[in-house]
C-alpha cells in the first residue's frame, strides 16, 4: 500500500456526505432505554450499565468527517501495444483529518483488458474479474492505490472505470455516500505485424525517399553510361569508358524520390469474431494491424503515407512523412469502426478525385459488399495503381442456425465472392490475401512493371 497526497478537498457543504449506520442507531437506542429504565425504576446499576455505551459512542464521534472520500481511476502513460503489460490504478483519497476504518472500492474494466493481479498490495496475485469489491483502510490526509496489472488484449480506447468507493469511520458509526468517478481512458495501439516489401514503386512524386524513380537525376542507382553533354558534372565522368571510346562519357543515375502511398480502409462491414492479440482476428483486426504495418514500412523509408476510409463518413488523414505521421496514423486507426452504408446514401461522397494520380493505393477490404468491388473497378478505370488486400478471415465459419439451407447458402456466397475476385483480377486489380511479411512483394513487382510499360493514348 502506497500513500500519496490527496487531491483538493471537495465542497464541505455537500449535503449528507455521511450518514449514521445501524450500529450508531443501536448504540443510541440501547443507551436511551437503559437511562430511561434506570430513572423510572430508580436503579443506579442500569445507569452505570448505560455509561460505557454513551461514552464509547461520544468518543467515536469526537471527530466527524466533513467531506466524502475521493476516488479517481488512472492509467500509466506510455506507448501500450496489444499484448503489452497493463498498469492501471484506482486511487482512494481521504481529505479529512479522520482516518477511514474501512473503504470499499469497486471498479469496472474493459473486457479487452485482462487483469491478472489486483489489490492494494501490488504483488498480491488475483485471478478472476476485477470488478469485485476491494477493501482497505485509509489514514487521514492520504491516499492509497488499488493496483491493476495484466495484459492488453486488443487495440482501441478502453475504459478503466467507472469506479466507486464507500467508506466507514468513527468505529463504523458513520458511513459515507457512494462516490463514483468517471472512467479513465487507456489507449492501446495495434500490434505492428512484421512487413517487408520490395522497393519497386509505380511512380514517385517528391524529392526525398528511398525508392528509385524512372526519371534520370541525382541518385545512387546506376542507370547506364551515356555521352557527355553540357551541364553534366565532371565527377560523373567514366574515364575508363571515355579513354576506350575516345569521347567523354558520364555515368547516368536514377533520382532517389519518395512515393505517396494511400491506405484505403473498407469499413462497410465487419465479419468474424475478435479473440484479441493471441486469438482469432476479425476483419477490423486484420485491417487495422495490416494498415499499421504497411504504414510503418513506408514511413520508415521516407515515403508519404495517407489514410482514407471507404464509408459514409470518408475520414481522411493527409499524406505526410516521419515519425510524427506514424504516431498520428496509429491514433487515427484507433477510431476505425464498421459503418454500414445506407441504401439511400449518396455514393458520390467517395471518388477517385480524393486520391493523387501518382499514388499507390492499397485497399484493405473484405469484399463483402458489391460497393467495394465497384469502388476498386472505378479506381482501376481512372488509371490509379491499385492493390487490393483481402482482409476476410480464411477460416470464417458458416452462420449457425437451425435451418438446413444455412450452410448451403454460405457455400453459394463463397462461390459468388470468388467470382467477384476473379472479375477484379481480369479488370487489372490484383487481389492478395494479407499474410504479413512479403505478402505484397509479387503484386508490387507486377504493378511497377505495368507502370513502366507504355500506355495507349485515348482515342
Amino acid at each position: 500500500m502506497t500513500g500519496t497526497p490527496a487531491g483538493p478537498s471537495p465542497d464541505p457543504e455537500t449535503p449528507r456526505a455521511w450518514v449514521p449506520t445501524r450500529a450508531l442507531g443501536r448504540a443510541v437506542l440501547l443507551t436511551g432505554l437503559l437511562l430511561v429504565a434506570g430513572v423510572v425504576l430508580g436503579r443506579v446499576d442500569l445507569v452505570v450499565l448505560a455509561a460505557p455505551f454513551a461514552l464509547g459512542t461520544a468518543y467515536a464521534l469526537r471527530r466527524q468527517p466533513a467531506a466524502p472520500p475521493q476516488v479517481w481511476p488512472g492509467a500509466a502513460e506510455g506507448h501500450l501495444v496489444e499484448g503489452g503489460d497493463l498498469a492501471a490504478t484506482v486511487t482512494v483519497g481521504n481529505p479529512d483529518r479522520t482516518g477511514y476504518d474501512l473503504a470499499v472500492v469497486r471498479t469496472r474494466v474493459s473486457p479487452w483488458l485482462r487483469v491478472e493481479r489486483a489489490g492494494f498490495d501490488a504483488d498480491a496475485p488475483h485471478q478472476g474479474p476485477a470488478d469485485r469489491p476491494f477493501a482497505t483502510f485509509v489514514p487521514a490526509g492520504t491516499a492509497v492505490d488499488l493496483t491493476l496489472a495484466g495484459t492488453a488484449l486488443r487495440w482501441g480506447r478502453h475504459a478503466v472505470g467507472p469506479a466507486g468507493v464507500r467508506a466507514a469511520t468513527a468505529d463504523g458509526l458513520l458511513l459515507s455516500r457512494v462516490v463514483v468517478a468517471e472512467p479513465a481512458r487507456l489507449t492501446v495501439y495495434p500490434k505492428t505485424e512484421p512487413f517487408e516489401a520490395v522497393e519497386a514503386m509505380p511512380r514517385a512524386a517528391g524529392l526525398v525517399g528511398a525508392h528509385h524513380s524512372r526519371r534520370p537525376g541525382e541518385g545512387g542507382e546506376l542507370a547506364g553510361v551515356r555521352v557527355f553533354t553540357p551541364g553534366d558534372r565532371l565527377r560523373r565522368i567514366d574515364w575508363r569508358i571515355s579513354l576506350r571510346a575516345k569521347q567523354l562519357h558520364v555515368a547516368a543515375t536514377l533520382s532517389d524520390r519518395d512515393a505517396e502511398v494511400v491506405l484505403l480502409l473498407d469499413v462497410l462491414a465487419e465479419a468474424g469474431r475478435s479473440g484479441g492479440v493471441h486469438g482469432a482476428a476479425s476483419v477490423l483486426d486484420t485491417t487495422v494491424r495490416a494498415a499499421a504495418a504497411i504504414g510503418e514500412h513506408y514511413l520508415h523509408r521516407g515515403d508519404r503515407v495517407a489514410m482514407l476510409e471507404f464509408g459514409p463518413t470518408a475520414r481522411r488523414l493527409r499524406p505526410a512523412t516521419g515519425r510524427r505521421q506514424y504516431l498520428t496514423l496509429l491514433e487515427w486507426l484507433l477510431d476505425v469502426r464498421a459503418e454500414g452504408w445506407p441504401d439511400e446514401a449518396d455514393d458520390q461522397i467517395f471518388g477517385p478525385q480524393l486520391l493523387s494520380s501518382d499514388a499507390l493505393v492499397v485497399v484493405l477490404t473484405p469484399l463483402l459488399q458489391e460497393r467495394s468491388a465497384q469502388m476498386l473497378a472505378q479506381l482501376a478505370r481512372s488509371g490509379r495503381f491499385v492493390v487490393a488486400v483481402d482482409t476476410l478471415p480464411a477460416d470464417l465459419p458458416p452462420p449457425t442456425g437451425r435451418r438446413d439451407w444455412a450452410e448451403v447458402a454460405f457455400r453459394l456466397w463463397r462461390l459468388d465472392r470468388d467470382v467477384m475476385v476473379e472479375q477484379l483480377r481480369e479488370h487489372g486489380v490484383p487481389v492478395v490475401r494479407w499474410a504479413g511479411a512479403g505478402s505484397l512483394d509479387q503484386v508490387l513487382r507486377d504493378v511497377a512493371r505495368l507502370a513502366t510499360a507504355p500506355r495507349a493514348g485515348a482515342r
